[in-house]
């Protein structure tokens, strides 16, 4: 980045049901700072309760839509419809933890035609799971992500193997993932033992959803690659780029 901060400000949209008590929450806002300070980041940031979220024009005129952690939400729907927003209008999109999963239950429905998939979160007797019970819970735990090459999230991540922090209790249930990739959907992230951690949309100027959350990364000063590429990435979009210099950019061309 240049010394000097950005001449275009980039307006973020994190939704989400804003709590002192969730830890990511806590957080983002000084992640936010720290990018603003050290990366010379224009941003004006602004917290979406989910139940707003459903509102048709309640996403228009931001650069950036962010899903945080915090499920489960107030409104599924909303997050949902937060998650179509972004990828139908080209807006750069991140999705963590719940914002995960929320992204490919948005997928699945509306791109793959599985409208009768559900997350066992919140519908815990649902006859068809997208997103069900981790075997074993992730809740406080630090994992390897397997990155595959070639990637946007390899790009971002500058490695083929990363340790991250999770803080969540609900996966990927691995019997619809042939599908989602067959709609489009690039699974490029996955724990040793195969199971998906990562995903993003090819074609879009921005589009990447992780299972871990960046947010817990570090001492919390400095912001994460993943927010940081996503942040830079909503500074193009405010600059007017096209959709193309935005993926140059972010893959460091």
């Amino acid at each position: 980045m240049s010394e000097n901060r950005t001449a275009f400000t980039a307006r973020l949209a994190l939704v989400g049901d804003r709590s002192p008590h969730v830890r990511a929450h806590v957080r983002i806002p000084a992640l936010l700072d720290a990018l603003r300070e050290r990366d010379r980041l224009d941003l004006d940031v602004y917290w979406i309760p989910t139940p707003d979220a459903e509102e048709a024009s309640a996403l228009a005129g931001f650069d950036g839509v962010w899903l945080v952690p915090g499920s489960p939400y107030r409104s599924e729907a909303g997050a949902v419809a937060a998650v179509r927003a972004a990828r139908e209008t080209g807006v750069p999109f991140l999705g963590t933890c719940g914002g995960f999963q929320h992204a490919l239950l948005e997928y699945a429905r509306d791109v793959c035609g599985l409208v009768d998939v559900v997350h066992g979160e919140n519908t815990p007797d649902g006859e068809r799971l997208l997103i069900e019970p981790l075997s074993c819970s992730l809740v406080g735990h630090e994992a390897t992500v397997l990155v595959t090459p070639g990637t946007l999230a390899e790009r971002v991540l500058g490695t083929h193997r990363s340790q991250e922090r999770y803080h969540c209790a609900y996966g990927v249930n691995r019997s619809h993932l042939a599908t989602l990739e067959a709609h489009g959907l690039r699974l490029s992230g996955f724990d040793p033992e195969g199971d998906v951690r990562v995903a993003e949309l090819p074609g879009h100027p921005f589009f990447l959803c992780t299972l871990f959350q960046p947010e817990l990364a570090g001492d919390g000063t400095v912001a994460h690659a993943v927010i940081r590429a996503f942040a830079e990435a909503a500074a193009l979009r405010a600059e007017g780029r096209t959709p193309a210099s935005v993926s140059d950019r972010v893959a460091g061309r």
